[in-house]
Order: structure tokens, then C-alpha cells, then sequence
């Protein structure tokens, strides 16, 4: 047992030395999970997103998805830019209307790519240390529970936004999970410290969160703007603003991320103005243009056409403070003019012309 105690402390500092701002270890139990989980879906909270269906058991019973786990090592990677100022929260929620809102975490680099290299890197290293190791490493990238098995680790508590906190760094950050087949020692889960606030629900644009710690994905802009792949319903347009690409008001607001820390990888820098960028010029982007420019980002899965949407809906939206703006109305009119336009594209555009009717 002393063994694998010095291992598991040479697995957290060589996890820090590889970037990662804190590791940690559970077990594999989440069976306290699975009741909150299987109503959620029942409810169709879900929406379009088909595969947090998937798979069964799997989901939760990670020994089930990589048979022989018996420990998840978790990690955290902040994620807000070095660039931010001090003041970057009350930044953050002042952009002009005619600017794109693009989540923070998808300004830079894609995560995915980037926590999935770390995290292999770090268990190849684990390997040199101690020979032949059944593991798999994960980032958002199969039927994981990763919110679960870190709150379990102790890398923070499940806020009432449904997202991860932590004392010391907020929100604002990754989580990535490699499963072993080691028995190391388990860390301690942390206490929940979100006490009789409730900011992030008051401020929710679509009130997607119907109640502490429930979350109706459908009305979630990060799921409007991301997941759904066809037309936004009419009755969130409005509430969408100029969010183009997911929404970070409920972190925003949350008095935990006055504590959000840095990253510490280049990876999150912002890219291409994507901070403050005029939603004209990106609407104005060829096809190849945002494959070119988006090249690396995870902005680019979405596509060009629900980029397209997306970015009309946020210029229709405009016409809250600029109604009627000429050279708004001008690009607009060009997109629903153009023959290559999508059908899917032309409806949000000739939308967004009705708000900017006189």
C-alpha cells in the first residue's frame, strides 16, 4: 500500500509538471448518480444530444467501459486566457450588440485535441515508472461521467448551474480522466459551498436551469448554438442576444470565478479577435475562410452553416440598439439573395430583417 501512496503522489506532480493545474483519484463507484441521471434523460432534458443515451450502464459503471478499472485519475486545466484583465468578468459581460458573444473556452485552441495529448503523455509517463498498464485516457470524448468522477475525486462540487466548482479556481477550467487498473489510494470529495446563492440561475437568458442543479439543455444557449443542428426555436431567438457560440453568463455571474486562474498553456490564447470580434465581418466569411481561420478551433464542428445561423440570429438581435443599420441590413440581405444559401440559413436571416423592420 506504501507503494502505491509514493505513486500516486509522483502521478500529481508529474501531472503538474505536464500542465495540468490539479490531479486527483476516485474510485469507480457512481452509483448515487444513476437515478438523477436516468430521469434527466427520461424528461428528454437532452434534446438532440442522442448519445447521453447511449451505451447503458457504461456511462456510469466506468469498469464496464474499460473492463479492469478499479481508479479514474482526474485532472483540471484552466482555460481563461492570459491576455484577461483583472476586470475581465464585468468585460465579459458588457460586449456591444453589434459584437459576436463566443464562449470563452472556445477562443483558443480545441481542448479536445489538447487535454487528450497531455493526457496520453501522462500515462505513457506512469508506464515508464511502473511497467505494463491497462489505462484509457478520455476528455469529453466518450460515455464518461467526468463531472461525477471529479466532484468524487474532490476536484471541486457540482454547482447549481450543474457545472464544477472549485474553491480555488472557480469554472473556467477542463477536466480529462485516464481509468488504471491500479488500486491507488482515493482522495477525499470537497463540500458543496454554493450556500442560498443562486446567481447563476437568475441570470440564465432561456431559464435553462429549471432548479438548483437541473438543467433543461433545449433551452440552453451552448446547446442552441452548438448541439441542435436545425432551426432555433422562435421563442429563444430573442434570448439568444449576440451569443454565437455558446453562453458563459451563469459562470460569468458566479462569485466563485472571481477566483478563475490563468491557464497556464498558450493553447487558450485567443485566436483570430475571437474576444471582440464585429459579428458583420465573421458573417461576411466564406466557406473556406471559416475552415481556414477556424482550423484547430472547436468552433469548426458546428460547420459553416450552423455558424451562418447562428450569427444571423445575433445581427437580428442587434436591431435591439442599431434597428435598422444599413450595413447590417445590407449583409443580411445579401445572405437571403445569395442562391448558395441555405434554406436552413435563409429562415434566420429573413428573421433577423423582421427585427430590423421600421
Amino acid at each position: 500500500m506504501s507503494d502505491y501512496v509514493q505513486l500516486a503522489q509522483e502521478i500529481k506532480d508529474l501531472g503538474r509538471q505536464a500542465g495540468f493545474a490539479d490531479v486527483r483519484i476516485s474510485d469507480v463507484d457512481l452509483s448515487h448518480t444513476v437515478e438523477r441521471y436516468q430521469e434527466w434523460i427520461a424528461a428528454g432534458h437532452h434534446g438532440e444530444m442522442t448519445y447521453m443515451e447511449s451505451h447503458g450502464s457504461k456511462r456510469y459503471r466506468p469498469d464496464e467501459l474499460v473492463p479492469g478499472t478499479v481508479r479514474v485519475i482526474s485532472v483540471r486545466v484552466d482555460y481563461l486566457p492570459r491576455s484577461s484583465t483583472k476586470n475581465w468578468r464585468e468585460r465579459e459581460q458588457r460586449h456591444a450588440a453589434d459584437t459576436a458573444i463566443i464562449s470563452i473556452y472556445a477562443r483558443g485552441r480545441d481542448y479536445h485535441k489538447v487535454l487528450r495529448q497531455r493526457l496520453q503523455q501522462l500515462a505513457s509517463t506512469i508506464e515508464t515508472r511502473l511497467g505494463a498498464l491497462g489505462y484509457r485516457a478520455f476528455t469529453d470524448s466518450a460515455p464518461v461521467m467526468e463531472v461525477a468522477l471529479a466532484e468524487k475525486a474532490g476536484l471541486g462540487w457540482r454547482g447549481k448551474h450543474t457545472l464544477l466548482l472549485n474553491r480555488e479556481a472557480g469554472s473556467l477550467f477542463f477536466l480529462g480522466e485516464i481509468l488504471v487498473d491500479i488500486p491507488l489510494p482515493v482522495d477525499p470529495p470537497t463540500s458543496n459551498h454554493c450556500g442560498s446563492c443562486q446567481s447563476c440561475i437568475d441570470v440564465c437568458p432561456t431559464r435553462a436551469i429549471i432548479g438548483p442543479y437541473q438543467l433543461d439543455a433545449r433551452r440552453c444557449i451552448s446547446y442552441l448554438t452548438i448541439e441542435l443542428h436545425g432551426a432555433i426555436p422562435l421563442e429563444f431567438r430573442s434570448m439568444i442576444g449576440n451569443r454565437v457560440y455558446g453562453c458563459d453568463d451563469c459562470q460569468l455571474y458566479c462569485p466563485w470565478n472571481k477566483f478563475a486562474q490563468m491557464a497556464v498553456l498558450d493553447d487558450f490564447e485567443v485566436r483570430h479577435g475571437l474576444d471582440q470580434a464585429s459579428m458583420l465581418d465573421l458573417f461576411g466569411w466564406s466557406e473556406s475562410e471559416f475552415l481556414r481561420k477556424m482550423e484547430g478551433s472547436p468552433i469548426r464542428r458546428i460547420g459553416y452553416e450552423r455558424w451562418l445561423r447562428n450569427l444571423a440570429v445575433g445581427l437580428g438581435n442587434a436591431a435591439k440598439e442599431f434597428k435598422g443599420r444599413a450595413d447590417i441590413v445590407q449583409a443580411l440581405q445579401r445572405r437571403r439573395d445569395d442562391l448558395a444559401t441555405s434554406e436552413l440559413v435563409r429562415e434566420h436571416v429573413v428573421w433577423a430583417l423582421d427585427q430590423h423592420q421600421v
